[in-house]
């Protein structure tokens, strides 16, 4: 079995798409109601291949060479699965409630990879 890292994205456009911030709060409310507890199916439906549930991302620090500097990015959330191949990890988010019943964008999943030795 291989680890893959999936991140949840989340963007201006599919926000837009959505109509999220067109809906009453009434209706917003009901919506994460249902997105959360249809997230909640999906992590039982899934428990034997989650290893970290992962959680929501806050805002984000670049660190670098010129120093460190607030900045956005589309990086909403992550989740840790364990599958036999990257096409099995990438099914297990297929009608993801992050982008089927919240304004998500997509989630993209990766290997993780072992470190080199040196």
């Amino acid at each position: 079995m291989k680890t893959f890292l999936a991140v949840f994205i989340g963007t201006p456009e599919a926000r837009q798409r959505s109509g999220w911030d067109s809906l009453s709060a009434a209706q917003r409310q009901e919506r994460e109601r249902a997105g959360i507890q249809a997230w909640h199916h999906w992590v039982k439906a899934n428990q034997a291949a989650i290893v970290d549930g992962g959680s929501p991302l806050g805002k984000t620090k670049r660190v670098s060479a010129a120093g460190i500097a607030d900045i956005r990015n589309a990086l909403t959330g992550y989740t840790v699965v364990r599958a036999a191949t990257h096409d099995a990890a990438a099914r297990l988010f297929a009608q993801h409630p992050h982008f089927t019943i919240f304004p998500g964008d997509s989630v993209e999943i990766m290997e993780c990879l072992p470190i080199p030795q040196a």
